[in-house]
């Protein structure tokens, strides 16, 4: 058994080399172990010191891995105030000074069953397999699919940029306002490609959402063991986390990005916060159970440790999404409330984690977001009305599915009494359906709330299985083929046999009969106690939730690419060129500002300049928006906050002047112009104004120099004469000398100019750090 274990545990690195096979090895082999030698073991430390353990090592590894990832994004922008990017390589020496320093006590540890690891490991391999097959193509690196993302991947790369080069940060779009999201998750992009030097754009597309998809998966697995008690879990909770998504039971959901909520959804991958928000959210779960359900003999050094732990996440996670703390915060409270009621006393414990938490939120709201206004508003079923008429209809469905995971709270059996952490789920669930229900905003970020509560759906259906006993696994599983066989059969009904507004329910319709059906069949064949039809049930119904499988891998995990090109082409080289060739505090000035060159209206949602150069630039675009098709609501995006600066700028590359570039010069530290000839074709003077450095596809790039001198060969001021007075010398005549006469040769020297391209002049930047 411990054979098969030990045999199973190499499937880790063996799926993460091979999902990330396009890439040259040492970089998904540097960052591994970056991942391994600077986060998860210096992690682990902390985590098992500080905590005092799970009782399963493998567990720890993984929940301190995810704690180090917490640690890192704290202790990165305060290596960046120093001038330290490097600061994360700290880490070592920390844990191990904490270990030294804090007295050692002996952990309790429960071995881990051969099949518990090898089940995690096969839904790590399925992972891996999808990456390999629909992951690592949603987001095309190079070709020509490489020019049509959509708003989304650029702005995350500009975002990396930024937090790589610059704390605190700036809108590096659109240069001269602070960054007021949410930046932590670019904390652990920007550590690795300084430590790794691995490039900015492979991290962020593809090894990073790599990454959280498999700590997603063991994280799951991790808590799930600690709720229940049980090993069993393990695979349970793995299982969900790569099988469950909603119900999705219509056809005209397929092409959708609402429904598809699971670790492999789009927005885990196009969305860096969102991803790292649900790596960071589960050990704040586990650290949450081990607080709340006060285990005996806790001395009041291990309880600080605890709440060490606990703000550390509290506060990484404030920094790294907006909709993450408040779902979190929501369940606390219930589970705080009813703790307090139950006991009839006041629960400091959960009292503390609530302080925690808003305090947190205030910090981050005042000092990060500094002050600014959300655009989301409450709008109850808004989120339902652009995908259909019939909204009743469409809202029903679309709830129904969300809510679907929580029926495995029925088969819960729990271990302590008067146990908290089902109420928290449950009511974190609530949390997040109601607030993608009653919120609304035009980006359709409101969505992100729902992503974040499907970890707790999750964790709920897999406490719920993971209580059964002996012959009802065999149930349950031969239940869950039956809820996914009538869900496929409810969503891969054609589209013309549904396609008007009043039937937009009937495939779940179908689905709901055909399971309610199996349900029938399945307990009057086994002709079991009333535990064996909840059972049989509760499993038919989570069988249901069945999203991203096999079959519909591609259906779900379409690559949003635009039909036209969003990034000009030679744009990439062109940036990489000013990447090469400048300083991190450049500015670039560029008169490309919509996502669709000459597209009217403006989508003024391009960022790709500020990525992929590395850069700031004066002002490229200053929207943010998920739709990429130039049909958006009124109210998406707004003038631009300095008209002054954006005419000037406009101005630059339409009718420059000698007075005009020296103002972006110094007034504005502009540096480079990147000019895309879809746009505006370059003016004539403006070669002779500035140098053109480089130039590729459609794209020009030029530099600006200082002026020369008024008169660079100015009149030498006259010299006054003085009178000399002239000697006399006595004369001589001497004697003359006849030389031959003869020709002499002549020869005239004809030279022949070399021609440059361009002119070997000093380049002028400005002092910053060299990225990898």
């Amino acid at each position: 058994m411990r054979v098969a274990a030990v045999v199973s545990l190499p499937v880790l690195p063996l799926a993460w080399f091979v999902a990330l096979q396009e890439h040259p090895p040492w970089m998904p082999g540097a960052y591994l172990g970056y991942l391994l030698v600077i986060i998860a073991v210096p992690g682990t430390m902390f985590w098992r010191r500080l905590t005092g353990g799970t009782g399963w090592f493998l567990a720890d590894a993984v929940l301190g891995t995810a704690f180090g990832l917490a640690v890192e994004t704290l202790l990165y922008p305060i290596g960046m105030l120093f001038s330290m990017p490097f600061a994360a390589l700290l880490m070592p020496a920390l844990a191990f000074g904490m270990f030294r320093a804090l007295p050692r006590r002996k952990l309790p540890e429960r071995p881990m069953p051969w099949w518990a690891t090898a089940g995690v490991m096969v839904a790590v391999g399925i992972a891996a397999a999808w990456f390999v097959r629909v992951g690592s193509r949603l987001i095309p690196l190079n070709g020509p699919n490489a020019l049509r993302p959509n708003s989304d991947a650029p702005h995350s790369l500009a975002l990396a940029a930024e937090l790589t080069h610059h704390f605190p940060p700036k809108v590096p779009y659109a240069d001269g306002k602070w960054l007021t999201s949410h930046w932590a998750a670019y904390d652990h992009i920007a550590s690795s490609h300084w430590v790794t030097s691995v490039p900015l754009d492979v991290l962020t597309f593809r090894i990073v959402p790599f990454a959280m998809i498999l700590l997603t998966v063991l994280g799951a697995a991790a808590v799930g063991m600690l709720l229940t008690g049980r090993a069993v879990a393990a695979p349970i909770a793995a299982a969900f986390s790569v099988l469950a998504g909603d119900l999705a039971a219509w056809p005209w959901a397929v092409s959708g990005r609402v429904f598809a909520d699971g670790p492999f959804s789009l927005g885990q991958l196009t969305n860096p916060p969102q991803a790292f928000s649900t790596v960071l959210l589960l050990p704040l779960m586990a650290v949450t159970a081990l607080l709340l359900r006060r285990k005996p003999g806790q001395s009041r050094g291990q309880l600080f440790g605890l709440f060490v732990v606990a703000g550390v996440l509290i506060a990484a996670l404030a920094l790294t999404k907006a909709t993450a703390l408040p779902v979190y915060a929501v369940g606390l409270a219930a589970a705080w409330v009813y703790l307090t009621v139950r006991a009839g006393r006041l629960n400091l414990r959960g009292l503390i984690l609530g302080v925690g938490v808003a305090a947190a939120y205030a910090l981050t709201s005042f000092l990060v977001l500094r002050g600014a206004l959300s655009s989301v508003a409450f709008e109850p079923a808004a989120t339902f009305e652009h995908m259909g008429s019939a909204v009743a209809v469409v809202g029903a469905v679309v709830v129904l599915g969300w809510l679907m995971p929580a029926v495995g709270a029925l088969l819960i059996r729990r271990r302590l009494a008067r146990d908290p952490m089902v109420v928290f789920l449950l009511v974190g669930l609530l949390a997040a359906i109601a607030g993608s229900s009653l919120l609304y905003e035009d980006g359709q970020s409101q969505l992100f709330f729902i992503r974040t509560g499907f970890i707790y759906g999750v964790l709920l259906a897999t406490w719920g299985l993971g209580s059964l006993e002996g012959k009802q696994f065999y149930v349950a599983g031969l239940a869950l083929l039956i809820g996914a066989a009538a869900i496929y059969w409810g969503r891969y009904r054609s589209d013309d046999s549904c396609s008007s507004a009043s039937c937009f329910g009937q495939g779940l319709a179908v689905a709901l009969v055909i399971a309610l059906l199996g349900i029938g069949v399945l307990g009057l064949v086994l002709r079991g106690s009333r535990r064996t039809w909840a059972v049989i049930a509760v499993a038919v119904l989570l069988g249901t939730t069945v999203s991203p499988t096999a079959a519909s891998l591609r259906k779900f995990a379409t690559p949003p690419l635009t039909s036209y090109d969003s990034i000009a082409p030679g744009g990439i080289e062109a940036a990489r060129f000013i990447r090469r060739n400048s300083g991190s505090d450049d500015l670039i000035a560029t008169n490309l500002h919509c996502h669709r060159a000459q597209a009217s209206p403006c989508l003024t949602g391009s960022y790709w300049i500020a990525g992929y150069a590395e850069r700031r630039v004066l002002v490229q675009g200053w929207a943010y928006t998920t739709r990429v098709d130039d049909t958006y609501p009124a109210g998406v995006q707004g003038r631009y906050w300095d008209e002054d600066v954006l005419r000037l700028n406009d101005e630059a590359f339409t009718s420059p002047t000698r007075d005009l570039l020296e103002t972006l010069r110094t007034k504005y530290g502009v540096q480079w112009l990147l000019l895309d000839e879809r746009v505006s074709a370059p003016p004539e003077n403006l070669d002779r104004l500035s140098a053109l450095r480089f130039q590729y596809g459609t794209v020009r790039v030029y530099q600006l120099y200082p002026p020369p001198p008024a008169n660079p060969f100015p009149t030498p001021t006259p010299t006054p004469t003085f009178p000399t007075p002239t000697p006399t010398l006595p004369t001589q005549t001497l004697p003359t000398q006849t030389f031959p006469t003869g020709s002499i040769p002549t020869f005239t020297p004809t030279l022949t100019p070399p021609t440059f391209r361009t002119l070997p002049t000093q380049i002028t930047t400005t002092p910053g750090f060299r990225s990898p």
